[in-house]
């Protein structure tokens, strides 16, 4: 038995409103927008989150955080901790209290483009990426050693991602080993490649100074830059359990005089270096985050500063990590309600999924996630774009794909709305009374088709036969071409040129002009 001929269609109207679908929509229209407010997933009862609160307070004032800087003691010392006869910084309830009663609330986080600033306050839902992946997965699933101009590239494709609303540092520049040559120039990528608010992470206060020299030069000055901080930085303070890093400490400091917002991020993974325990694992991480809540106020009480709580998961069967498990999605989620109980701005990690490729897997471990902490209320949700091999791996399709997902997310966080209209008494009385019977072309299905409705950009929805009609392309294929297509045009310039000159000729800039430009 032969299959038989597909015969080429003319052009329906239905074609002509998926082409309408596929172009930009004006904001009023959309179905989703950044920033909508989540918080219907609660895997925590209140009293589970009065005793992770308790059980975080205990840890502080009777465990401490150990290898504090000389300047750390002081500066803590001085707001009213103490120091152990161990040398561990112990932190009373009061001053956690009186911490908490006057850190920074309600401030923006700032895109170049006033249009992409972030209001992360409340339980409004932000997705970025994140994370220091050191390699790239290839659209045929080969890796190879990350680049700056991956880097630059990412960004750019962010810049045109509805659904992805901030850009944070995603790869590791592997081509470019000098320590102060790889901070910086991760940073100049960054800001060169999109307007969206960046986050991105300096090793030593030396590349923090001179990226906030460059940061300086791209808004105009040092007040114009105080004003409106664009970049904000992603610092592992706490090497977990319950212990500082020296030189992310130093650059913690660097940062608050500077200015710079500053996501306070402690990475405990349950069951390797957190408890296995689940409710230990948060409850270390929250105090863990709570110290250096208490750092950043005593060295500038108000200071902009994220509520980072990044409780990974391990696989104990190996001890590696699991980014995609679901107990990375109720630990993220549980993290959100944390800091939405002390109404800070939280950040979270989602979207880790563990597969290496491209795959059935990637896709349901990152929908699981961001359904579940996206719904959760925290406020910024990183790693939300692009990983693979829990956090060890990056593919540019992916950021595509996971646009699509990190949609769907954002569609179940509006949720239904439920109003006189929307009952549709009316609607069904007339269909069924006046004809035709079915609802496709009522006034109100052709009305709430932009707005009610989602569509994805790269996702599949044709019948089988118009599908096979069409390449019968998969999503990893279809990404790609996009992924051609936006970095063949998309090169933003958003920076003056005369400005870029003036950082080439100060600064080790190693992303080349060539790789920053359309081809001849």
């Amino acid at each position: 038995m032969t299959n038989a001929p597909i015969v080429a269609r003319r052009p329906s109207g239905r074609d002509a409103r998926r082409a309408e679908r596929s172009g930009p929509l004006p904001d009023h229209l959309r179905p989703v927008k950044p920033g909508m407010t989540s918080g219907r997933y609660r895997p925590l009862s209140d009293s589970d989150v009065q005793q992770i609160h308790h059980t975080a307070l205990r840890l502080l004032s009777e465990v401490g955080l150990a290898d504090a800087t000389p300047s750390g003691i002081e500066i803590m010392t001085k707001a009213g901790a103490t120091l152990s006869s161990q040398g561990r910084l112990l932190y009373p309830q009061s001053l956690v209290e009186d911490t908490l009663a006057k850190a920074a609330r309600n401030f923006i986080l700032h895109g170049q483009d006033r249009k992409h600033d972030l209001e992360p306050w409340g339980k409004r839902a932000y997705f970025g990426t994140a994370g220091a992946a050191v390699n790239v997965v290839e659209a045929d699933g080969k890796y190879r050693q990350s680049t700056i101009q991956d880097l630059y590239d990412i960004g750019r494709i962010v810049d045109l991602m509805d659904h992805i609303h901030f850009f944070q540092r995603a790869v590791v520049p592997r081509d470019i080993p000098d320590p102060f040559e790889m901070d910086f120039n991760t940073c100049y990528a960054s800001v060169m490649s999109t307007t969206k608010h960046v986050g991105s992470s300096w090793v030593q206060t030396e590349q923090l100074e001179a990226s906030l020299e460059m940061l300086h030069m791209i808004a105009g000055g040092e007040k114009q830059w105080r004003d409106r901080p664009f970049v904000s930085q992603s610092n592992c303070f706490v090497v977990p359990p319950m212990k500082f890093a020296t030189d992310a400490c130093r650059c913690l400091e660097v940062a608050v005089q500077g200015g710079m917002p500053v996501l306070l991020l402690s990475a405990g993974q349950a069951g390797a270096t957190a408890p296995a325990a689940l409710a230990g694992a948060l409850a270390q991480e929250v105090a863990e985050v709570l110290a250096g809540l208490v750092y950043v106020n005593a060295i500038k009480p108000g200071h902009p500063a994220i509520f980072g709580t990044w409780c990974f998961v391990s696989d104990l069967r190996t001890g590696a990590m699991s980014g995609g498990s679901p107990e990375q999605a109720l630990l993220s989620s549980a993290a959100g309600q944390m800091s939405n109980f002390y109404d800070l701005t939280g950040g979270t990690a989602s979207g880790m999924t563990d597969s290496k490729i491209i795959d059935g897997q990637s896709g349901a471990e990152k929908a699981l996630n961001h359904a579940l902490v996206g719904n959760s209320g925290v406020n910024m949700i990183y790693e939300s774009a692009g990983m693979h091999a829990s956090l060890l791996g990056y593919s540019l399709e992916s950021l595509l794909i996971d646009n699509d997902i990190i949609g769907a997310a954002q569609r179940t966080i509006k949720g239904i709305e439920v109003s006189e209209e929307r009952l549709s008494f009316e609607t069904i009385k007339d269909v069924c009374l006046n004809g035709p019977g079915h609802f496709l072309g009522s006034g109100q299905t052709l009305q709430l088709m932009q707005t009610e409705y989602l569509y994805p950009a790269v996702g599949d929805r044709r019948s089988p036969n118009e599908w096979t009609e069409q390449g019968s392309t998969n999503v990893t294929e279809r990404a790609r071409r996009k992924v051609a297509e936006i970095l063949a045009t998309h090169y933003p310039a958003h920076v003056p040129e005369a400005i870029d000159a003036q950082i080439r000729s100060r600064y080790p800039v190693r992303l080349p002009r060539e790789g920053m430009r359309p081809k001849a």
